[in-house]
């Protein structure tokens, strides 16, 4: 048994509140007995096994670190300012990941197992996680962590960035302002939130919004609403589905819906709030230009149970999106690229 895990075990078998603090502290009390020869860090290592993300805590905690994937036991990247690197991070086997997997997801009423061998979790801090397990995943367990970072403040700060240029700038706030529908399109990590995030800082002060979420990762100040979907709980049951929550959301008295992301039948539900009187209201989609971004949320609708045929849903989404954002990443550099105004019938 290494110092690490005898420290671990010690630790386990005292009566130390699981709190970080307190596991440091009994730790660093407990290394010169029952691991004297420990390395630097094992204390630290300790406590993270416990109560925190392990071997992954560190990447974690780094601030230039956007993403953390670990595709096997020993093989774990990051994304490092838009960069994809290799690090020497590894776990001792496969079911150390997954051991790790289930006790984040044990305070949040999640399960992952062979009979559900797939999870996506929002974790205490807003970073967001998402693991893959045998037999789905054929190497062994699978884990991709998107960690929160602080929300750019405003498209002033997307121009002081180059991520703009002002007079783009300028066509969003009076979009905004003006109350249009906006609908903001890119691959993923393009920077589709963060965008999301600038353009809702012109909002004024008088509005209502609801926002809706698969996970919440939107920074909106104001008079805000935050709903947030979950999966069933291990019993099955407990579900609360994005449909559910933009019709609960119509009945909140909103100005503005945003939903965080659009990916699935409830952006028919979007489409028809859009078209009744929520001005003003924004999403993100999936797509990799602005017309195909149109062409994918008719797409998404038509998969909706009341199956209406996707021309009139086209005819729609010209009537109620007003505004289409293109962003896109090109050599680790996130820029909004292009934006459409949508012409009815044009």
């Amino acid at each position: 048994m290494g110092s690490v895990d005898r420290l671990i075990a010690s630790l386990v078998s005292s009566d130390v509140p699981l709190d970080r603090a307190s596991l440091l502290e009994a730790a660093k009390k407990l290394q010169p007995t029952v691991a004297p020869l420990a390395p630097t860090g094992a204390v630290e290592s300790a406590v993270d096994s416990l109560v925190g993300l392990g071997p992954l805590e560190a990447l974690v905690a780094d601030d230039s670190v956007s993403d953390v994937l670990v595709n096997s036991y020993d093989d774990v990247w990051v994304e490092r300012s838009g960069r994809l690197e290799h690090t020497d991070v590894v776990f001792s086997s496969p079911d150390e990941v997954i051991a790790l997997v289930r006790r984040l997801l044990t305070p949040l009423g999640l399960r992952i197992d062979v009979a559900s061998p797939a999870v996506d979790a929002r974790l205490a801090d807003g970073s967001r996680l998402h693991a893959i397990i045998p037999p789905a995943s054929v190497d062994g367990p699978v884990v991709a962590i998107r960690r929160f970072s602080p929300a750019i403040g405003d498209l002033a700060t997307l121009v002081e960035l180059g991520a703009i240029s002002p007079a783009g700038a300028e066509i969003l706030t009076h979009a905004v302002v003006d109350r249009d529908n906006i609908l903001i399109s890119g691959a993923t990590g393009a920077g589709k939130t963060t965008v999301l995030n600038a353009l809702a800082a012109s909002i004024g002060d008088g509005d209502r919004i609801v926002t809706i979420e698969d996970a919440a990762e939107l920074s909106i100040n104001g008079h805000v609403v935050r709903l947030e979907a979950h999966p069933a709980n291990i019993e099955g049951a407990g579900e609360i589905t994005m449909r559910m929550l933009l019709r609960h959301a119509l009945r909140l008295r909103p100005d503005r819906i945003i939903v965080g992301e659009v990916r699935g039948p409830e952006a028919f539900d979007m489409i028809q709030a859009l078209s009744t009187g929520h001005a003003g209201s924004m999403s993100t989609i999936h797509a990799n230009g602005p017309s195909e971004a149109l062409d994918r949320l008719a797409m998404l609708a038509a998969m909706a149970p009341e199956r209406v045929p996707e021309s009139v849903l086209s005819r729609q989404i010209a009537a109620a999106v007003g505004v289409v954002v293109f962003v896109a990443r090109r050599d680790a550099v996130r820029r909004i690229e292009s934006v459409l105004r949508v012409t009815p019938g044009g």
